[in-house]
């Protein structure tokens, strides 16, 4: 039967289990009537667990908060499962009645008196539990690892290498400039030696004093010549 005077959550005690450390619980009250409800809670084992508040009274549209603490266990349960129980009882008050008002006698059935209980078992859960981490995520994670600490490497020796060629440790970016101008420098050399040859191809035509072997030798010998200059700067 569904209780009309208190919601009880969470419909179950949940316990962290570790042996030899006392854990606790919570539990909540929440009244959803418009009248006040006066509670009190039970056990099939008080020496077990320590209830604060064990009665109290919630006022209307309210709430209370219920601790359990357990005792420090000496030994595991088999398949960790727990037999104990708790019970919530509850009964509408009149106004004017405090704490100290309640007594065990208020919540015996009457014919004029409506009682609702709601049981509670016990659950017992890891008191650490390991957080789970899929396996591809792991394989990612060593992968990015392993991949930095390659890219890493790999910058190290190449300012090493500049470094010594140079007497300092440019960084990554210098090092960029550097090679890319050194691009443009060789292709605008290359570039002009090809205007020049065009150049002496023009002239053998227009006065035929230039045989095809001589423009040759000639474009040979500014290729070799810009692949030593282009040598010595790099």
């Amino acid at each position: 039967m569904s209780n009309t005077l208190l919601r009880v959550y969470p419909s179950e005690l949940k316990l962290p289990f570790e042996l030899k450390k006392a854990n606790s619980g919570c539990i909540e009250l929440i009244n959803k009537t418009d009248e006040r409800v006066a509670f009190k809670v039970k056990t099939t084992n008080p020496k077990k667990y320590a209830v604060r508040p064990t009665s109290g009274i919630v006022p209307p549209g309210g709430s209370c908060g219920i601790t359990i603490t357990m005792q420090a266990p000496k030994e595991i349960p088999q398949d960790y499962h727990c037999k104990d129980k708790f019970l919530v009882q509850s009964v509408v008050v009149q106004e004017g009645v405090t704490n100290k008002d309640i007594v065990p006698e208020m919540f015996n059935r009457a014919p004029d008196r409506v009682v609702e209980e709601f049981k509670l078992r016990v659950v017992y859960i890891a008191a650490n539990p390991p957080s789970p981490v899929p396996e591809e995520d792991e394989e990612e994670i060593a992968d990015a690892d392993v991949d930095h600490e390659v890219f890493r490497q790999t910058m190290i020796q190449a300012a090493s290498r500049q470094g010594h060629a140079s007497g300092s440790q440019p960084s990554y970016d210098e090092e960029v400039s550097m090679v890319s101008s050194e691009i443009v420098k060789y292709a605008d050399e290359n570039k002009k030696l090809q205007q020049e040859l065009e150049l002496l191809r023009g002239r053998s035509q227009s006065f035929g004093g230039f045989s095809s072997k001589f423009v040759l030798f000639v474009f040979l010998l500014f290729v070799l010549v810009g692949y030593l200059m282009t040598g010595r700067k790099v």
